[in-house]
């Protein structure tokens, strides 16, 4: 007979927890059409008919300088110009909501938590995302990459988000749809969700071993220790 027992991973208890600090992109708003055709017209410009889809899912994360730069050094700002435009031009016709998102921002402001996104976005798009999405006046903190020395998976950017708010790692959690998000949660010091809906996969993101994975948005207050979503 054998005596093993099966272990039942047990989900972390997040009662403590009074500060959640959000990813933006992939994460709070679904971005990623237009992330993946910002890219396609930008490769497209510059080496044409050598990128699909499928190559350039893995730029989605990292700032911009990055990708380009280990693309070709000599044309960063050339192709950076040239993905902004793009992307600014179809910003509001491609950015849509993901289900549940703002009705859970909604009930976790007026539960009293603190909160702060954390982006490699620049500023003027972080904001104008959120303003879209009608979710600007829930975040009084934005980190963005114009605001850092040291972008994602670093932990300054996540540092600067918990001393605006004043709240410390061991209550605070971090959420969000890639590898820079769950390990710059770790190098802070913080607990760590993925969201399932990351565009490069469920399991791709388990592999960095957040704390937990949400599967919907709504499921956070769950976990939180807060009633479910009400209708309105």
């Amino acid at each position: 007979m054998s005596n093993n027992i099966e272990v039942t991973k047990q989900e972390p208890d997040l009662r403590h927890v009074d500060t959640i600090l959000f990813d933006l992109d992939g994460t709070l708003i679904n971005t990623i059409e237009l992330i993946i055709a910002s890219f396609l017209h930008t490769m497209e410009t510059y080496y044409p008919g050598k990128y699909r889809r499928e190559d350039v899912v893995s730029f989605i994360g990292p700032p911009l300088s990055e990708t380009f730069m280990n693309l070709d050094p000599s044309k960063v700002d050339e192709m950076t110009k040239t993905y902004r435009a793009f992307n600014h031009e179809k910003h509001d016709e491609l950015v849509k909501e993901y289900k549940g998102v703002l009705a859970t921002i909604e009930q976790l402001h007026e539960h009293g938590y603190k909160m702060a996104i954390v982006t490699t976005k620049r500023r003027d798009t972080a904001v104008r995302g959120l303003k879209l999405m009608e979710m600007d006046k829930y975040f009084d903190v934005v980190i963005t990459l114009d605001e850092v020395e040291n972008y994602k998976p670093h932990p300054e950017p996540l540092e600067r988000a918990m001393e605006a708010l004043h709240s410390v790692p061991e209550k605070t959690l971090m959420i969000g749809d890639s590898r820079h998000d769950i390990i710059g949660g770790k190098n802070a010091g913080t607990l760590t969700a993925g969201v399932a809906w990351s565009i490069q996969g469920k399991e791709k993101l388990q592999s960095y071993h957040p704390d937990m994975m949400l599967e919907t948005m709504p499921e956070l207050l769950m976990y939180l220790g807060m009633p479910p979503l009400t209708e309105k």
